[in-house]
C-alpha cells in the first residue's frame, strides 16, 4: 500500500535525507519519498503502520518533524491522554525560556546555544496509555484487558518523570553538595574577621588556604563546571550572556587564588596579610557560584509552574470509553474510538471525545473550558466536548471529532504554540541583550583602571574586587525573561477561562483595541434561529415551497440552512436531491431541486437574479424586519413564490458585555448582512450608535481598512465563512468557538464559548498580561541601571559604600526569580 503524509518542519536536503532514513529504518516500509517543496512524504509499505508509530520513529531519530494526515491542520503531535491524574511526561523536545532563536526547538536540554540558559521540555501532547499485569511486568499492552499469563485485570503504567522535574532534582542535588562544601569555605574565610582568629591556632593562614582550595574544586569542577562551560560556548560563539560574566569573574578569581597559593612573590605587598600569604578569593568564587546555582534551581521550579495551564488541560480527557454494542457495552481505550461510534458517559464520567446526544439528557460541567461555572443542561441533539463532566444522568453518545480534533486538543495546541511566541515589545529586550555583555565588560574594564591608578591603598586590591561585583550583578537574564514568562502564563490563564490566545502578537495588541467590529448572526446572537414561518403569496403555509428550499439547503453549514432543515424534519418533510449548490457571499442560496432553478436570500440576490418582488410582499416582509427578524424571498423558477421568517434571540450577555467596553473607551460597530430594519432593531435593543446593514464580506473588510487607515486598533468578532477576510484583516480577528473552522482559523483570538463577555475577558487578560510585562522589564532595567554602578564603586566617593562580589551574585540570582514571580502573579489575576 502506498500512502501520502503531510511532513512539517524540513528545511534543507540534510532534512530530507534525515527523514526519509529515519521512516526507511522501520521495516514494513519498503520505499520513502519526501518532497521538501510540497512539505509532504510518499510511503510504500507492506502493512498499515499507525501515524504515531511513523511519528515516534521521527523522534528516536532525534527529528522534530511532524508528521500528519494530508488536511489537518498543522500541529506538534496528535494529542491523546494518558489515565494519569498528575502527567508528568515531556516530548523530548526542548526550547529556550527567552525564544533567542524564535520558535526553534532542541533534541537534547545542554543549554541554549545563545544565552546558555537551561532548555525546557515541552509538555508531551500525545500521551499514551500503556498496560502491564501486577503479576507479570513482561505483558504490556496498548489496551486495557486481562493478562494472558494469569488472567488479572492489566493496570495503566506509571509515567516517567519528565526531563523537567529530572532538571529539578539534578540541580537540587548539586545544590546540596555546593552547600556542603561552599560553607565551611566560607566560615574560614569570614574568621578573619573575628578578633584573634582563633582558626590560626590550629593551623596556619597558609594551610587554611590549601583547606579552601581542596573544598572548592567539587563545587569548581563539578557542581558549577556547567557554567563555564556555558561560558566557553558564549565566547566561542559570540553569543555573550550572563554566564559569559560569570564564567570570567568566578574564573578570575578562582586562578587568581590558584596562582597567589603556588607564587605569591609575583604580587606586590599590598595583596599580601600580615602572615605574608596572598588574599585568596576561594570563598567569593565558590558562594557566587552557588548563589548562581541557587537561581538556575529557582527558576527551574518555576519554569514548571508556569507550564501549569497546560498539563491542567492535559488532565482533562479520560483514557477510556463505554463503546455501545449490539451484544452489550464495553470498555474500550479512548484511542480506539471512530467516528460513529455510540459511547455511553455515566453519572460523572469525564466525555471522552467530541460529539452529540443521542439518548437521554443531564447537566454538564463545561467550566474546564469554558471557564464558567454553572453547568449546562444538554438534551439530544446538544453538542458535548471532551474533556468536560457529566452531570448525575447517563447518556449515548456519538463520536463526532476524536483525537486530534476535539475541541480539547485544539485548545492544548494553541496554547502550547502561543506560549512560545514573541511579542513585539520583546524585541526591545533583545536589541538591548545583544549590546549588554559587551557594553559591562568594558565598564568592568573601566572600573579596573579607575580603580587601579585613581582608588585609594590597597588600590590593586580595589580595582579587582569592583570590577568583578560588576562582572558578576550585571544581569542580562532578567532582560531576557521579562517578555516569555508573562505571555507564557497569560496564555494559560486566558485557556483556563475560555479565551484561545494565537500568538503573543494578539496579547499585545488586544491591550491596544479602541474599535470593536462586531457581527450580529451568532455573535451578538444566539446563532440558533429558528423557523417562525414559511409563507406563499397569499401569506399561507406551503408544504411544497419548504421542500424545495431545505432540500437546497441540506448541504450547506450555514446556521440559517440549518434552521430551515430542523423546520422541515418537524414537519416530517421528505428532503429531495440539490444539484448545482451556490452560496452568493452576502446574499444567500441558489440551485436546482427537481429540475427547478431555485433561489433564497435577500433583496440584492433577487436583484441579482432579476426578480420582481411584488408590493404585497415587500410590504409584509418589512413589516416583519422591523420586529428584528430576519427575511429571506423564495425564487422558483425566476418568479418570487413567498417569504421565510427566521428568529435569533439576542444573547443575554450582549448587552452587558457591549456597556462594559464602551465604559472601557472601545468604539462598538455592527456590520451584518441582514437588512437594514433588522439591523436597526438589533443596535437600538444594545444601544448601539454605530452600525452598517446588507454588508458583504468585502464591505466589512473595507469598513476595517478605512478605520485601520486612521489609525484605529481595529478587533473584529465573527463566527461564519463570510467573517474570514475581516477577521485576517483586523489587527485582531476574534472568533466565536460555536463557529466555523474557517471563522477560527482566520482569528488571533478564539472564544470557547462564543460570547461577548468573552471579548471583555480577553481585552483585561491583554492588558494584565501588557502590565505584567511592562513591570517585568521595569525591574530588570532599574536593576541593572542601579546595580552596575553600584558594583563599580560609584557611591564611594560619598558614603564609602562597596558592593561584596557574593552580595552582587545574590542580587543577580535572585533578580531572574524575581521576574518569573512577577509573571506567576497572573495566574490570580481577575478577568
Amino acid at each position: 500500500m502506498k500512502h501520502t503524509y503531510k511532513l512539517n518542519g524540513m528545511t534543507c536536503m540534510g532534512c530530507k535525507a534525515n527523514a526519509e532514513n529515519a521512516l526507511g529504518n522501520l521495516k514494513e516500509i519498503t520505499k520513502v519519498g519526501a518532497d521538501m517543496e510540497k512539505a509532504e512524504v510518499t510511503i510504500e509499505m507492506s502493512s498499515h503502520i499507525p501515524l504515531e508509530k511513523l511519528q515516534e520513529a521521527l523522534l528516536k531519530a532525534g527529528l522534530h518533524y511532524t508528521i500528519e494526515m494530508p488536511g489537518e491542520k498543522h500541529h506538534h503531535s496528535d494529542y491523546e491522554h494518558s489515565k494519569k491524574t498528575t502527567v508528568k511526561d515531556g516530548n523530548g523536545v526542548f526550547y529556550c525560556p527567552m525564544h533567542c532563536e524564535d520558535d526553534k526547538t532542541y533534541t537534547s536540554q545542554i543549554g541554549c546555544p545563545v544565552c546558555g540558559m537551561d532548555l525546557v521540555e515541552q509538555p508531551k501532547l500525545q500521551i499514551t496509555t500503556e498496560y502491564t499485569c501486577p503479576m507479570h511486568p513482561e505483558i504490556i499492552k496498548d489496551e486495557p484487558g486481562s493478562c494472558p499469563i494469569c488472567g488479572m485485570d492489566l493496570v495503566p503504567i506509571e509515567p516517567s518523570e519528565n526531563e523537567e522535574d529530572k532538571t529539578y532534582q539534578k540541580l537540587l542535588t548539586k545544590m546540596k553538595i555546593s552547600v556542603l562544601f561552599t560553607v565551611p569555605i566560607f566560615i574560614i574565610a569570614m574568621a578573619d574577621l573575628i578578633p584573634s582568629n582563633p582558626l590560626t591556632k590550629m593551623f596556619s593562614q597558609f594551610t587554611w588556604n590549601w583547606i579552601q582550595l581542596i573544598l572548592s574544586l567539587p563545587v569548581v569542577f563539578y557542581t558549577c563546571w556547567m557554567f563555564f562551560e556555558r561560558a566557553y560556548k558564549s565566547i566561542k560563539t559570540w553569543n555573550l550572556n550572563m554566564f559569559t560574566l560569570i564564567g570570567i569573574g568566578t574564573g578570575i578569581a578562582w586562578l587568581f587564588s590558584l596562582v597567589a597559593m603556588f607564587f605569591p612573590d609575583v604580587f606586590p605587598e599590598q595583596f599580601k596579610t600580615e602572615s605574608g600569604t596572598v588574599f585568596v578569593y576561594f570563598e567569593a568564587t565558590t558562594v557566587i557560584l552557588t548563589l548562581v546555582l541557587l537561581g538556575q534551581l529557582l527558576e527551574a521550579k518555576a519554569h514548571s509552574q508556569t507550564s501549569g495551564a497546560i498539563k491542567e488541560l492535559l488532565k482533562l480527557a479520560p483514557t477510556e470509553a463505554t463503546l455501545v454494542k449490539e451484544s452489550g457495552d464495553e470498555i474500550i481505550s479512548i484511542h480506539s474510538i471512530k467516528k460513529g461510534n455510540l459511547l455511553r458517559v455515566k453519572p460523572g464520567d469525564k466525555i471522552p471525545v467530541d460529539g452529540k446526544i443521542t439518548e437521554g439528557h443531564s447537566s454538564i460541567d463545561e467550566s474546564m473550558i469554558t471557564g464558567e461555572p454553572i453547568p449546562v443542561d444538554k438534551k439530544i441533539d446538544d453538542a458535548v466536548s471532551s474533556g468536560t463532566i457529566n452531570g448525575t444522568k447517563s447518556f449515548v453518545m456519538i463520536a463526532e471529532k476524536v483525537g486530534s480534533e476535539t475541541l480539547l486538543s485544539q485548545i492544548i495546541h494553541m496554547v502550547n504554540n502561543a506560549s512560545r511566541s514573541r511579542a513585539p515589545i520583546q524585541k526591545l529586550a533583545d536589541k538591548i541583550s545583544k549590546y549588554f555583555v559587551p557594553v559591562v565588560i568594558l565598564v568592568a574594564t573601566i572600573t579596573f583602571i579607575i580603580w587601579r591608578y585613581f582608588g585609594p591603598e590597597p588600590a590593586m586590591v580595589f580595582a579587582f574586587v569592583n570590577s568583578i561585583a560588576v562582572l558578576i550583578i550585571a544581569c542580562p537574564c532578567a532582560l531576557g525573561l521579562a517578555t516569555p514568562m508573562s505571555v507564557m502564563v497569560g496564555v494559560g490563564k486566558g485557556a483556563q477561562n475560555g479565551v484561545l490566545i494565537k500568538n503573543a502578537e494578539a496579547l499585545e495588541n488586544l491591550n491596544k483595541v479602541d474599535v470593536l467590529i462586531t457581527d450580529k448572526t451568532g455573535t451578538i446572537t444566539e446563532g440558533k434561529p429558528s423557523v417562525e414561518k414559511v409563507v406563499n403569496t397569499a401569506g399561507e403555509f406551503d408544504e411544497n415551497i419548504l421542500q424545495s428550499i431545505a432540500s437546497l439547503n441540506q448541504y450547506s453549514e450555514h446556521p440559517l440552512a440549518e434552521a430551515i432543515v430542523n423546520f422541515a424534519k418537524t414537519k416530517s418533510i421528505k428532503l429531495q436531491e440539490s444539484k448545482d449548490f451556490e452560496a452568493v457571499m452576502g446574499k444567500g442560496v441558489v440551485g436546482t431541486v427537481n429540475g427547478k432553478k431555485i433561489a433564497l436570500g435577500n433583496k440584492k440576490l433577487m436583484e441579482l437574479v432579476n426578480a420582481n418582488i411584488s408590493l404585497e410582499i415587500d410590504t409584509k416582509v418589512i413589516s416583519e424586519q422591523e420586529q428584528g427578524k430576519t427575511v429571506s424571498y423564495i425564487l422558483i423558477e425566476n418568479k418570487v413564490v413567498g417569504y421565510i421568517t427566521i428568529t435569533d434571540a439576542i444573547k443575554e450577555t450582549s448587552k452587558q458585555a457591549i456597556s462594559e467596553l464602551q465604559r472601557k473607551g472601545i468604539e462598538v460597530i455592527m456590520l451584518t448582512g441582514d437588512n437594514t430594519r433588522t439591523a436597526k432593531y438589533v443596535a437600538d435593543q444594545l444601544n448601539l450608535a454605530s452600525f452598517q446593514a446588507e454588508c458583504l464580506p468585502e464591505d466589512k473588510l473595507n469598513v476595517i481598512k478605512e478605520l485601520q487607515s486612521q489609525g484605529k486598533i481595529v478587533a473584529m468578532a465573527g463566527d461564519g465563512i463570510n467573517d474570514a477576510p475581516a477577521l485576517a484583516q483586523a489587527n485582531i480577528g476574534i472568533a466565536m468557538g460555536t463557529g466555523t473552522d474557517v471563522a477560527i482559523e482566520s482569528s488571533e483570538v478564539t472564544l470557547v464559548k462564543g460570547d461577548l463577555l468573552g471579548i471583555v475577558k480577553a481585552i483585561n487578560l491583554g492588558k494584565g498580561v501588557m502590565k505584567n510585562i511592562k513591570q517585568n522589564l521595569f525591574f530588570a532595567f532599574i536593576y541593572n541601571i542601579l546595580g552596575v554602578p553600584v558594583a563599580a564603586g560609584l557611591l564611594f566617593p560619598f558614603f564609602g559604600i562597596l558592593l561584596s562580589p557574593m552580595i552582587a551574585a545574590a542580587a543577580m540570582s535572585f533578580s531572574s526569580v524575581s521576574v518569573i514571580l512577577n509573571s506567576l502573579r497572573l495566574r490570580n489575576i481577575k478577568l
